[in-house]
């Protein structure tokens, strides 16, 4: 049956950050990754506007020819950095509705990261070898035994591995009924949802330990990034306003939610810890003006310049480094309120 682009563009408005355009089009690892990040993170589902009218016409190409010959497919940034993202994002879930059982840092926390990982890499008509990205990951992750960040690094290993393995998927064969396909993405959804909705109401408290965790140690590793330190923040705390204006708009009371009140807090506290450091670091007081903080700035770095401080240079570059993190977080936090 031949798909149509005016009822893809339709389903992509309505239902595209859970993936319709997708099952309509028969690309059901991209729709199952959809349903699992909301059109991922929001940013994936608005790209793809552009992309609709070739992905039509290739569902209506019924040979559905693959790339033949050794070569792989062509080395893709998007697709990298969506790994490592996704690899990230199914480690911190794994970590809220996982971190009680037993081993879970050497299985699994590597086992979530490498599905994630493998699921990118699937996206479309390439895809890369699961053993490999899985063993990755499962190697890497005991070197960062017990550590919230090793979220990160093992995420880096298995998108690394998957992208020296990715190859071209093989020809189709006879499609799966809608029936079939719908049972198997909703395995895969429920699958990733029963434990992370599990701990969630029944053991809150513990969930928004991890989650705090897992934030700070996140934001805490951005500390010299100001401007992605500070969007992410926002981006964290959107969620929970959303969910807030709709529980005051409804009246409902926040007593069952006190323990999430903790974790919005938390990232709340950040912003003006990280300032008070920032007027430290400067040799400051809190609340100096503008002027003062070009001053400072301007002398320490003249001070702590490597160029300088050639007989302790790791400490220059430290001190250097600091600086400069301070002067951007303090003028950036200016830039967003204006006086």
């Amino acid at each position: 049956m031949a798909k149509r682009l005016l009822v893809t563009y339709a389903l992509w408005a309505l239902g595209g950050p859970i993936g319709l355009h997708h099952i309509y089009l028969g690309r059901d690892s991209h729709a199952l990754l959809w349903m699992l990040t909301l059109g991922g993170f929001g940013v994936g589902w608005l790209w793809e506007f552009w992309q609709l009218p070739g992905w039509v016409a290739r569902a209506n190409d019924a040979r559905e020819l693959q790339p033949q010959g050794p070569e792989p497919p062509a080395l893709s940034p998007v697709r990298f950095f969506g790994q490592v993202l996704v690899g990230i994002y199914f480690g911190l879930v794994a970590l809220i509705g996982l971190s009680s059982l037993a081993g879970f840092y050497l299985l699994a926390l590597p086992l979530a990261v490498g599905l994630g990982v493998h699921m990118v890499s699937s996206v479309g008509d390439q895809t890369s070898d699961l053993r490999s990205t899985l063993v990755a990951a499962f190697l890497t992750s005991p070197v960062f035994y017990g550590r919230v960040l090793a979220i990160l690094p093992v995420s880096l290993t298995a998108s690394v591995t998957a992208q020296q393995c990715r190859r071209y998927k093989p020809c189709r064969g006879p499609r799966e009924t809608l029936r079939s396909r719908l049972y198997h993405l909703g395995l895969a959804y429920l699958a990733f949802t029963t434990p992370l909705a599990y701990c969630a109401f029944c053991n809150t408290a513990a969930t928004a330990h991890y989650l705090t965790d897992a934030i700070g140690g996140v934001l805490g590793w951005l500390s010299f990034f100001p401007t992605l330190d500070s969007f992410l923040e926002q981006l964290l705390l959107l969620p929970y306003c959303a969910w807030r204006l709709l529980m005051e708009g409804a009246g409902f009371g926040a007593g069952s939610f006190q323990e999430w009140e903790k974790v919005y807090e938390f990232v709340q506290s950040f912003q003006s810890e990280r300032q008070q450091l920032a007027y430290k670091v400067l040799g400051l007081r809190d609340g100096a003006p503008v002027e003062e903080i070009h001053k400072s700035y301007r002398e320490l770095v003249k001070l702590w310049h490597p160029d300088h401080n050639r007989h302790q240079a790791e400490e220059a570059e430290r001190q250097f480094i600091e600086v400069q993190a301070a002067y951007e977080s303090l003028m950036q936090s200016r830039k967003a309120k204006p006086a």
